[in-house]
């Protein structure tokens, strides 16, 4: 079972404002280079989005759908990757002082993904899960640095509320 943790310098209601955002799964996800939500309100329970991976010319459209949520601490979803089956990612925010630590669990749940499972695979998947969070703490700090920057100007901010829709 692939698990992996990183501190983010930033509070755990910045980072859980980038999860609740189905559209931007792709720029903190590795592998995904478009994203958007297909049917309910992300992160709530049963929603889903669809990315899509490119591996050179061809193009293959997957989706993610949400299993679990606990609104700003716990996101779990099931990643459908076609014939590999699916993988259920689960993700932890925990108060870490004022940082977040993010813990990321994710192991084969279904298919061909499950039945291939071994240690190079989880070596794989630990480099992949390492990428990611390195990812998604640069993206969280940055909104964080360009919203502080904003404040000190006196311009408006403009973030998402807890639906993800986009507000000034």
């Amino acid at each position: 079972m692939a698990v992996r943790h990183h501190l983010i310098r930033v509070g755990p209601r910045d980072v859980w404002a980038v999860l609740a955002d189905g559209s931007r799964y792709a720029e903190w996800v590795v592998g995904t280079s478009a994203s958007h939500p297909v049917r309910g309100r992300w992160p709530h329970t049963g929603a889903a989005i669809r990315y899509q991976v490119r591996l050179g010319p061809v193009h293959l459209d997957n989706e993610t759908v949400v299993r679990h949520h606990e609104e700003g601490t716990r996101l779990e979803l099931e990643a459908h990757a076609g014939v590999l089956g699916t993988a259920r990612i689960a993700i932890e925010l925990r108060p870490w002082g004022e940082h977040c630590l993010v813990i990321v669990d994710e192991h084969p749940l279904r298919g061909a993904g499950g039945r291939m499972h071994n240690v190079g695979i989880e070596a794989l998947i630990q480099l992949r899960h390492r990428a990611m969070l390195a990812r998604l703490a640069r993206l969280c700090e940055h909104d964080v640095e360009e919203a502080e920057s904003r404040r000190a100007l006196g311009q408006v901010t403009v973030g998402s509320d807890a639906d993800g829709a986009r507000h000034a």
